[in-house]
């Protein structure tokens, strides 16, 4: 593999039947209701909108050339009719580009018929064609010929890169349900290189021809504020050699060696384990492969990052004061259904900003706990490290240096800034966290103040809030492109303990901010690992908007964005969204012997499809609440200009 060194062995040499695309990520649907503390959902509960949500079923060969498939022309086709789906053949119309393979392609897709307890594996499907949303501006005809390209970038989001044997983790919530802990954790390393070797496989997006510029993060890029964790992130998008490894070198210490029937056992033949019993299989060996050095190839443009909970707590909703344990050499693996229960609560309503009711649990069955090797790089981090490591030029791989983030960012630890996208194209990042313990989202005052002059800024005309005209003569008028972790139905007014001085606000206020601003376009976010696309009008239509829901890279179904911003000549924008898969074959080695960097990529999204509930509901193949449906996956967005 291009740019790749893999220690974990060779890629197996039967290439029949494989596929060359793959897949990047995908966490939870924050509406989707209430859960009970006995049907906790790990993937859901720390990272939503601040409910529970019901369970899933509820809701390569050796080589480069074999992970991304040779470069190919797009060939012209006439458009799409307004709110048609148009044909795969009128990607780049007029505009022949090279490209690697995207959804619009092929996609990965469960094999067989939906069976309890039968693990279904994954083949290659058809693509997802373009769909045309006109709610906000109508598409007329002939705009492909008219049609100016403006920008072209990528979105990963919630990569969650997991030390699974960090002590301060929280697996034993699986004893109150099956989903509250994922097989596929150990592998998000070896899943996350395999997708920044497929954006460096992009040659141009499929609609405006423009090569990527940039990737931007939209947070959680770690899944517990772990300084390892952080280094491990840093060196995947700027280059470098990964040990997905911590504690004790030479042995596994997390819960999949426990021998509680409670976690998947790859590695135990005999034991017969809750994950086996529904069709999970034995992968002796996997533990060692997935603790083996890999080397990112960085990548090949520049990168942008934003916050996310996980980023700033440990475990996206804990108290920084519990990073003791995470150092320590205690690791707590099962507990009483009651204080599973209290914790579930204590996560549920969010009023422990301390951790009290986990610290106490913790300090109770510690002797009961499994003793490991402490690991001082296991150390949560504070925004100001965060900001420093960012800033360090050993990690500016493509650039640009601070990757967002500045000098004067150290000034009130800032996590937000604007950037130049292109000529007449502005980015916001913005800091969506809460810093005493909840994983829910919202902007500070100052913030709020800040992203209001922000856009003032680019805005000739905008309207205050009682919904005046304001003029400003000095504005550039650039289009206008926000960036966030949260989405807006996980934003809050909570308070922060961490900033008890400054007022919260929610989506609901941030939302009518942006539409008081004709320049913006979208609010580009995760959090809730889903693919989601939401159209906010307005009565002006100018002041429309909208918002692009990205699924997550540790979830089903493993996808990122790929964006791309057009004028039409007619007084509207096009903004088209394209997910991506990584490089990772789809098709996983059938008697799962491929433990090389490649077949670990491949088998974490398999596991991931194979989520506990998940595959059982999926009789075509997709799940629509995690992926979406057509109008939330591959789309032209429509927006007008005019004022």
């Amino acid at each position: 593999m291009t740019g790749r060194t893999d220690t974990t062995g060779t890629a197996g040499s039967d290439t029949a039947g494989r596929d060359p695309a793959g897949t990047a990520a995908g966490e939870a649907a924050g509406t989707a209701g209430r859960e009970t503390a006995a049907a906790i959902d790990r993937r859901r509960f720390l990272l939503v909108s601040g409910t529970l949500a019901v369970s899933a079923g509820a809701t390569a060969a050796a080589g480069a050339a074999t992970l991304v498939p040779p470069q190919r022309h797009g060939s012209p086709a006439a458009p799409a009719a307004a709110g048609q789906v148009a044909p795969r053949a009128s990607r780049a119309a007029r505009r022949p580009a090279p490209y690697a393979v995207t959804t619009l392609d092929t996609t990965a897709r469960l094999s067989g018929g939906p069976h309890t307890g039968t693990y279904r594996r994954l083949v290659s499907g058809p693509g997802w064609p373009l769909v045309v949303r006109e709610e906000l501006a109508p598409a007329a005809t002939g705009r492909a010929d008219r049609r100016t390209p403006l920008a072209c970038f990528v979105q990963f989001t919630d990569l969650h890169l997991t030390d699974v044997q960090n002590p301060l983790r929280t697996e034993f919530l699986r004893s109150g349900g099956a989903s509250a802990w994922r097989a596929q954790e150990a592998l998000t390393v070896a899943g996350a290189v395999a997708l920044v070797e497929q954006v460096n496989a992009l040659g141009a997006g499929p609609h405006t021809g423009l090569p990527p510029a940039f990737v931007m993060t939209t947070g959680d890029n770690v899944d517990n504020n772990s300084a390892l964790e952080l280094d491990w992130f840093l060196t995947l998008m700027s280059g470098g050699r990964i040990t997905p490894d911590s504690g004790d070198p030479s042995a596994y210490e997390g819960v999949q060696s426990s021998g509680l029937p409670l976690y998947w056992h790859p590695d135990d033949t005999a034991l017969r384990d809750l994950d086996k019993r529904r069709g999970l299989p034995a992968v002796p060996g996997l533990l060692a492969a997935a603790r083996r050095p890999v080397t990112s190839p960085g990548l090949g443009i520049p990168w942008y990052s934003t916050v996310g909970n996980h980023d700033d707590l440990p475990g996206g909703c804990l108290s920084p004061a519990l990073g003791d344990f995470a150092t320590g050499s205690r690791k707590l693996m099962a507990v009483p259904d009651a204080d599973t229960a209290a914790y579930a609560k204590a996560l549920r309503t969010g009023d422990d900003p301390k951790s009290e009711v986990l610290a106490a649990i913790l300090r109770r069955h510690a002797r009961s706990a499994r003793t490991v090797t402490p690991d001082e790089r296991r150390r949560t981090y504070t925004p100001r490290e965060y900001l420093t490591a960012h800033l360090d030029p050993a990690r500016a791989g493509a650039g640009p240096v601070g990757h967002g983030y500045t000098r004067n960012s150290l000034d009130g630890d800032r996590m937000y800034y604007s950037f130049r996208i292109a000529e007449n194209v502005i980015g916001i990042s913005l800091d969506t966290t809460y810093r005493s313990g909840h994983y829910e989202g919202s902007l500070g005052t100052d913030q709020l103040r800040w992203l209001e002059r922000t856009l003032a800024a680019h805005s000739s005309r905008s309207y205050d809030a009682d919904g005046r005209l304001v003029r400003n003569a000095r504005a550039d008028d650039a289009h206008v492109l926000v960036f966030s972790h949260h989405h807006s139905p996980s934003m809050t007014r909570r308070p922060d303990a961490a900033r008890s001085e400054e007022p919260r606000h929610d989506g609901a206020e941030v939302l009518a901010l942006l539409g008081r601003f004709p320049n913006v376009v979208a609010w580009i976010n995760g959090h809730s690992h889903v693919n989601r696309v939401t159209a906010h009008p307005h009565a002006t239509p100018a002041r429309s908007f909208w918002e692009v829901n990205t699924a997550s890279h540790l979830d089903y179904p493993h996808h990122a964005r790929l964006i791309e911003l057009t004028d039409n000549g007619d007084g509207t924008l096009s903004l088209f969204t394209t997910l991506i898969e990584s490089a990772a074959p789809h098709r996983t080695d059938p008697d799962f012997t491929d433990l090389s960097a490649v077949g670990l990529a491949s088998l974490y999204r398999e596991l991931a499809y194979n989520a506990p509930g998940l595959a059982e509901t999926m009789p075509t193949g997709i799940h629509t609440t995690w992926a979406g449906t057509p109008k939330d996956r591959n789309v032209e967005l429509r927006v007008t200009t005019g004022s």
